[in-house]
């Protein structure tokens, strides 16, 4: 009759908790059961009274049965756990369209980057590189910018605690060529430069730079203009117009500033004007005393684009620090 009792008990709770929905319903079927006054543990405390010949089976049916409400509880409880945590979650309505993934860009300065240097390659041109982080001797000694020379004031930049410093022209990496390799050379390195200027709408700390060099026998200041104005057209259209001014570089000589002809709005009137664009000149003798060439029997010139302003000219864009300031909104129109 105890074993039938305990049978009959086992079946009853094994049915109620198949049965439950929610946690707080097996929670009062645990306590029902098994709680301090629930239905099993009233049976255990009647193994006592069970004759000494059947006690021991009495014990272990009674034990098996607490086993087994006890897994059927937490196995249920799982199920109900994650059922909770699904419920709390969204909802996803199949029905609805997907959601398309947001694309990544090109940023406007690689996008210009890949013209500038298609056009150049054009012109037979090869890309350089080198490192950002410098010696004095090749951001300013190599390039005829000694440690008392004025010039030098403008060309400052960042230092690290072991004397080294941040480039401030890719200049640094026509030295680097040069002092590896004999002419005939032409080549063109971009890559990001670093002056202490005061940050607004048209100046930067960090901004990009690309400048090209090109050295061999009887090169000559018309040849520095062909490309150049080759490459204005190629970048800016066939239709603008390219003119030098004088200037001063310590690192060429003669020296001249770049502007190109360019139309814009005023009080809702189209005007023409000219935007300096760039600075080129002859390669000043002492750099390539510099770097080991025989005196007087090469030639070349240099110049140097502001990639950044290029961009800013090309996108229409007002602003040089929306370039670096990674805002996705912005950067996503391109």
């Amino acid at each position: 009759m105890k074993q039938e009792q305990v049978t009959h008990v086992l079946e009853q709770a094994l049915a109620a908790i198949e049965a439950a929905v929610g946690s707080e319903v097996l929670e009062s079927l645990r306590i029902k059961y098994l709680g301090k006054k629930g239905e099993i543990s009233a049976l255990v405390k009647t193994i006592g009274d069970v004759l000494p010949e059947e006690r021991g089976e009495f014990g272990k049916k009674v034990n098996e049965a607490k086993q087994a409400v006890t897994a059927a509880l937490k196995l249920k409880q799982s199920g109900a756990s994650n059922a909770s945590v699904k419920l709390k979650g969204p909802i996803l309505d199949v029905t609805l369209p997907g959601r398309k993934r947001r694309l990544g860009r090109r940023h406007p300065i690689s996008v210009t980057a890949e013209q500038i240097k298609r056009v150049f390659s054009g012109l037979g041109f090869e890309i350089a590189s080198g490192p950002e982080v410098e010696t004095e001797h090749y951001n300013f000694d190599a390039l005829n910018i000694p440690r008392d020379h004025p010039a030098r004031d403008g060309f400052d930049t960042f230092y690290l605690n072991d004397g080294r410093l941040l480039r401030s022209q890719t200049s640094t990496v026509q030295i680097r060529v040069m002092e590896k390799r004999q002419p005939p050379l032409r080549i063109l390195a971009p890559g990001r430069v670093y002056r202490p200027d005061i940050v607004d709408a048209t100046h930067h700390y960090m901004f990009h730079q690309v400048e090209g060099l090109v050295v061999d026998e009887n090169v000559t200041f018309a040849d520095m203009k062909y490309v150049l104005e080759t490459a204005i057209r190629a970048l800016f259209g066939r239709e603008r117009k390219m003119r030098l001014l004088p200037s001063f570089f310590p690192f060429t000589e003669p020296s001249a500033e770049v502007f190109m002809s360019y139309d814009y709005l005023k009080d809702g009137k189209q005007e023409s004007g000219w935007l300096e664009i760039a600075g080129c000149g002859m390669v000043d003798p002492n750099v390539f005393e510099a770097v080991g060439y025989p005196p007087g029997k090469y030639t070349g010139f240099a110049f140097g684009f502001g990639l950044d302003r290029i961009a800013m000219l090309q996108y229409n864009i007002k602003d040089i620090r929306l370039l670096t300031e990674n805002f996705q909104d912005f950067l996503h129109q391109f």
